[in-house]
């Protein structure tokens, strides 16, 4: 069973063809969506939610996007930048007083947006369940020395990147992060994307599948440095089957634990390639987008080992921003085509095993249907 299901303006029929594609080959269960100018014009899904190909990919299947909720966490932070209420070229601990410890006095909020705060690892937790208690992780970071100067270098935040942003978040505007993206951004979209995913999602949920000849202990970790070895000082080993877990889903780690489709990721993404708004919604003036495209930091990312262009809470390529998931989720923006395109599946693929250009396949089929 192959057949894609869902809606495709045929100016679109590549990236159909390419979604189809995909779950004859490696994909189980996915889902591909466009959106032009805040409106869909490609929304589709199809294969399996489950590894053993039993539960169909429905309209409304939702899955686990990993580091994909990152660019959710940091729209949160652009709105309220947006709204007067956060300075981006302010220190963070202007907001969160305790944050100035350890020297960090000088952290701006941009930094903290751009991978270039010099906290790339959390000094404190050890195991998953620790990330789940949201005070004991931001109390370590505020205690916690930077690395490095901040705004000096860059080193991919891969899990505090989210509790760093949504304490800013909290301290101003009162709520958790979760509960700021639904009454800010999913709420007034109709955006089916979730951080901290309740009871009654549950059955909708496809979880996780390992790489292939890989099991549920197939942990995240980041690649290879220029020297061939790998950091993981201080990382929290977050192995597949924890990604699948209830209380995963329960918790808020914005960074990383984010539930939705390609729908609800592209829709969400949409506003910030289209001037500040979607389907009528409007949640940012246009020059409260800028920040998503405009440069903070360009050169190597000491954790990541790349050459890397980072915006405000966005990796730039060319001229689109976005940010991929951990297994292969990933959603790129391009406010000059005022296109957004987000892939979303539950197969991961182990960038050490084999390539995995999937999402890249979407985008490319997606910019084929603009001429």
């Amino acid at each position: 069973m192959n057949d894609v299901k869902g809606f495709c303006d045929p100016r679109f029929e590549a990236v159909r063809a390419a979604l189809a594609a995909l779950l004859r080959q490696d994909d189980v269960g996915a889902s591909a969506a466009v959106y032009i100018g805040g409106e869909p014009v490609v929304d589709m899904w199809g294969g399996y939610a489950d590894a053993d190909r039993s539960v169909s990919w429905e309209r409304d299947t939702i899955v686990g996007v990993n580091s994909t909720s990152k660019n959710m966490t940091a729209l949160c932070a652009l709105i309220l930048a947006d709204r007067g209420e956060l300075d981006l070229s302010a220190p963070v601990a202007a907001y969160w007083p305790e944050f100035a410890a350890a020297g960090k006095q000088n952290v701006l909020v941009r930094h903290a947006l751009s991978h270039t705060a010099g906290l790339p690892d959390l000094s404190g937790p050890r195991a998953v369940e620790e990330l789940y208690d949201w005070e004991s992780v931001t109390a370590a970071l505020a205690a916690q020395a930077p690395e490095w100067e901040p705004g000096t270098a860059a080193g991919y935040h891969a899990l505090t990147f989210g509790f760093l942003v949504g304490e800013i978040v909290r301290r101003i505007a009162g709520r958790s992060l979760g509960e700021f993206f639904a009454e800010e951004v999913a709420g007034p979209l109709g955006a089916d994307f979730h951080i901290g995913l309740s009871t009654e999602h549950d059955h909708r949920v496809a979880p996780l599948i390992p790489p292939p000849s890989l099991t549920d202990e197939y942990a995240a970790s980041a690649p290879p440095g220029p020297d061939g070895t790998r950091r993981d000082n201080a990382r929290v080993a977050i192995r597949v089957k924890d990604a699948n877990s209830v209380a995963w889903r329960r918790a808020q780690i914005p960074a990383v634990n984010g539930f939705g489709n390609a729908r609800s990721v592209a829709l969400a993404q949409s506003v910030l390639a289209n001037r500040g708004s979607a389907g009528g919604v409007r949640l940012l003036s246009p020059r409260g987008c800028e920040p998503a495209r405009q440069e903070v930091f360009r050169g190597e990312d000491r954790v990541l080992g790349a050459p890397m262009c980072w915006t405000a809470g966005f990796g730039k390529f060319g001229n689109t921003f976005g940010w991929g998931g951990w297994g292969g989720s990933v959603v790129a923006s391009d406010p000059d085509s005022r296109m957004t395109v987000a892939y979303v599946m539950n197969q991961m693929i182990d960038r050490d095993q084999q390539e995995d250009n999937r999402g890249m396949e979407i985008i490319m089929a997606a910019y084929s249907g603009l001429h």
